[in-house]
């Protein structure tokens, strides 16, 4: 913990200036990535026309996560959490020119993009852990669940905008948008920089089998972690229809690209309404009940979405499978925080980031590859109905998760 913390014990996260100064710094990653997001799928959609393309966009960013998972958590615990993030925004930068460049070129195929998304991917692996595990070093205990859910909040607001400024960037010319998030990314580095010294209770064991492991066994031997998190991965895997957004505009809703930016946009939307909502008020009471019904609330909007070819309602489904999400990040964002060591944290963060990889990147790969064999549509709805059904089962498997009623940590 900061001494700028121990100096304010307040419940209030803006009452710490370090974490403002992250707050702002995730900000501008937040905007890059989201206008990244929309460049990229619209460009290799306009190549080759492809669904299964746009699978490998997601399968290409998660591989890297999974396949790095014990070293970025270690990494995380053992050096300065802050300069791993400055690190990792430098290459992100980089490889946000490195798509200008190859835009540049006029380019006919799309190999070369997916290089370039891989090394994506292992910076967004190692700073996904290292950003989750530095949050809770800038504010005290008390300050932690109205954190999470500024955080939450945060990524929304640039999940809302983000992709409609995406549109409206490719719509002036893949370059420009590629270029506006390198200069997102130049300045969430300045921002990271700005926050200054902070102190953390680094990993010092030595290096064995156990110690990489040491994020999956906490996970393990904490039911409702690991009923919180399993819960997401698999309902956001078979409920993801983010990658299938280009389809949907060009072919099904027939809109150009700010309205794919505007369906990008609208589980954003609901989410933020969501996160400023659990911000004043929180879960006081019944929350595994909650979680359950919103997770399957998730999967029955994703395939109102999935079946409309109107857009208002397709927004309209779109916002409230946001709102649905939003509840289950909340949920188990707080428990990993309140419940997690920090000398664990970037081990346990980082095994955190390989299921909401999976859910996402994998979820949109899977999505991709469904589509490709028997159509989006096929794909959005099947996804959404096995979604409620992972909620119906995980209700079962994990009774005390579903019969929880207060979001409490047990690590002081």
């Amino acid at each position: 913990m900061s001494d700028t913390t121990a100096a304010q014990p307040s419940g209030n996260a803006f009452h710490y200036p370090q974490y403002v100064k992250y707050l702002v710094a995730l900000l501008c990653h937040g905007f890059a990535a989201q206008i990244l997001v929309v460049a990229i799928g619209w460009q290799v959609y306009d190549i080759t026309r492809d669904p299964w393309d746009l699978g490998l966009i997601g399968l290409s960013q998660f591989l890297p996560a999974l396949l790095l998972v014990l070293v970025t958590g270690l990494v995380a615990d053992r050096f300065n959490r802050r300069l791993i993030l400055c690190l990792c925004l430098a290459i992100e930068a980089l490889c946000a020119l490195a798509f200008l460049i190859f835009t540049l070129s006029h380019p006919a195929i799309v190999t070369p993009m997916f290089f370039i998304l891989v090394v994506l991917g292992m910076a967004r692996a190692f700073f996904n852990p290292a950003s989750d595990a530095l949050s809770p070093n800038l504010l005290s205990r008390e300050a932690i669940p109205h954190g999470i859910s500024l955080n939450s909040m945060n990524w929304q607001v640039t999940t809302i905008t983000g992709p409609v400024l995406g549109g409206l960037l490719y719509g002036l010319g893949a370059e420009v948008a590629y270029g506006v998030a390198a200069v997102l990314l130049f300045l969430a580095i300045c921002s990271v920089v700005w926050i200054g010294r902070v102190a953390q209770n680094n990993h010092v064991e030595e290096t064995t089998i156990s110690t990489l492991l040491a994020g999956f066994r906490f996970i393990k031997s904490e039911p409702i972690v690991l009923g919180a998190i399993s819960l997401d991965l698999f309902a956001v895997l078979l409920g993801g229809a983010y990658a299938l957004m280009p389809i949907y505009a060009r072919d099904i809703l027939q809109v150009d690209e700010l309205g794919l930016g505007f369906l990008r946009a609208a589980p954003g939307v609901g989410a933020v309404v969501m996160a400023a909502w659990l911000a004043k008020y929180g879960i006081k009471d019944h929350a595994g009940r909650i979680l359950f019904w919103c997770v399957a609330g998730f999967g029955l909007f994703v395939s109102v979405f999935g079946l409309s070819t109107w857009v208002p309602l397709s927004i309209g489904a779109l916002v409230l499978v946001g709102a649905c999400d939003m509840v289950s990040v909340y949920v188990r964002e707080t428990l990993m925080q309140l419940w997690t060591p920090d000398e664990v944290r970037g081990r346990v963060n980082a095994v955190n980031r390989v299921f909401i990889g999976a859910s996402n990147e994998l979820g949109e790969f899977r999505a991709g590859t469904v589509a490709a064999k028997l159509g989006a549509v096929t794909a959005v709805v099947m996804g959404g109905a096995g979604t409620m059904m992972v909620a119906a089962l995980w209700s079962q498997m994990f009774p005390t998760l579903r019969t929880a009623r207060k979001l409490e940590g047990r690590v002081a």
